[in-house]
């Protein structure tokens, strides 16, 4: 139990030194000790919103650095054409909701058995000390924010991630491997439409389909990316898994053509498809390489399980928003700006551990890797479907990484 209450405290000070150094420029004043907003009749201060909105902005602007090379024009550009509303007057609404979504998580921690410790009370009021700190008083202004204020926001985000699983588990959600078997297959997909094609090539590229088809036929464990390279070099051969059994549930569906799909039900493990699969837009060579792919299963229960669950935690807090009295100070909310000329960033801060705690963090995030590991090879495997595109089917690359296991090329 004592181990477990030192990783709760880690992460709360890690997330709030992260943070706190915050810098910013630019920032009309704010009066953080005016209510914006009442859920249930308690008073939110603008100072808890305004740490929470730079937080979010300072991340946002982060990601648009990391993946654009770029953060210029976010917040300024119309989000709703017909109310005019910017993307940064969404976001300010959005935090808000956040927020007070924080707020009812607290009122109904108790009835999920969620409480926040003495020790991780310590550790947030000397983490909202150091925030105090580690900022210069411009920032501090700007944010118009108590230590109190970033106490209170630390203690909401605690109770955020504490009542998270409790809300999983009650849902109660169980994925039998029959549902969510999975079957493993191999094909070519050859593109057969678009406007720069002509009809000579389009009845090339059959043919070359039904020569692939026809030497698989001969010889169904030949390499088929081999093969399909030897009727053309941007050919190539994909994996990929689809449910071996039908439903009706929308979380188990295949991004796969329907033709496709009804192909592979009809065949055994390591059999061709004997003809071509035409769809509007491409022919397929297909093999069934595993009815029941064990690995895939596996990973594919785990993901329909998070998906589920995540569903239901959709679902449960919406409903609580939605019963709540909440009450918005609106000419408060109006003082709260994000804007393309305000900008906050974050630095990174180090964090002084002691080896044990530091080896339960590395531990929790070993743990957290290998959970999202299939995820993440179902983006990857996608990425480099979409990426022949010459060559794939526009029907299988509208993939969902939550439906498709593995799509990567031999």
């Amino acid at each position: 139990m004592k181990k477990a209450m030192k990783r709760t405290t880690v992460a709360v000070l890690t997330g709030v030194l992260a943070a706190g150094m915050l810098s910013g420029c630019g920032e009309k004043k704010l009066d953080g000790t005016q209510t914006v907003a009442t859920v249930n009749g308690t008073e939110i201060p603008m100072g808890v919103l305004s740490l929470y909105a730079r937080q979010s902005q300072a991340q946002t602007e982060a990601m648009y650095m990391s993946f654009m090379g770029s953060a210029a024009n976010i917040w300024d550009q119309t989000a709703d054409t017909e109310s005019g509303e910017t993307y940064g007057e969404q976001a300010v609404k959005s935090c808000l909701e956040q927020i007070e979504l924080m707020y009812i998580m607290k009122e109904k921690a108790a009835d999920y058995g969620v409480e926040i410790t003495e020790d991780e009370q310590n550790a947030m009021a000397d983490a909202a000390a150091e925030f105090m700190a580690d900022n210069d008083e411009e920032t501090i202004e700007a944010l118009s924010v108590t230590e109190d204020q970033v106490k209170e926001l630390l203690e909401l985000e605690t109770y955020r991630e504490k009542i998270r699983q409790p809300i999983y588990d009650e849902a109660a959600i169980e994925i039998s491997e029959d549902e969510a078997q999975q079957s493993s297959f191999t094909y070519v997909s050859i593109s057969t439409s678009g406007d720069d094609l002509t009809e000579d090539d389009i009845a090339t590229r059959k043919e070359q389909a039904q020569a692939i088809l026809d030497e698989m036929k001969e010889d169904p464990e030949a390499d088929m990316g081999e093969t399909a390279k030897a009727q053309d070099e941007s050919y190539s051969a994909l994996s990929g898994t689809f449910f071996t059994n039908e439903s009706d549930d929308e979380d188990m569906t295949s991004s796969y053509p329907d033709e496709v799909i009804e192909a592979l039900r009809t065949l055994g493990d390591g059999e061709v498809y004997p003809e071509l699969i035409e769809t509007d837009t491409s022919c397929y060579i297909v093999r069934l390489d595993e009815t029941h792919d064990e690995d895939a299963t596996q990973s594919k229960m785990e993901s329909l399980k998070s998906t589920k669950e995540s569903k239901y935690y959709t679902e449960t807090t919406d409903k609580w928003l939605e019963d709540a009295e909440i009450k918005t100070e609106d000419k408060v909310l109006e003082t709260l700006t994000i804007t393309d000329n305000h900008s906050f960033s974050m630095k990174a801060a180090e964090v002084e551990e002691d080896t044990e705690t530091a080896e339960d963090t590395d531990a929790d995030a070993q743990e957290d890797e290998a959970e999202t590991a299939d995820e993440a090879e179902d983006t990857d495997a996608e990425g480099e479907e979409a990426d022949t595109a010459g060559d794939t089917d526009a029907e299988s690359e509208e993939t969902d990484t939550a439906e498709e296991n593995t799509d990567t090329e031999e």
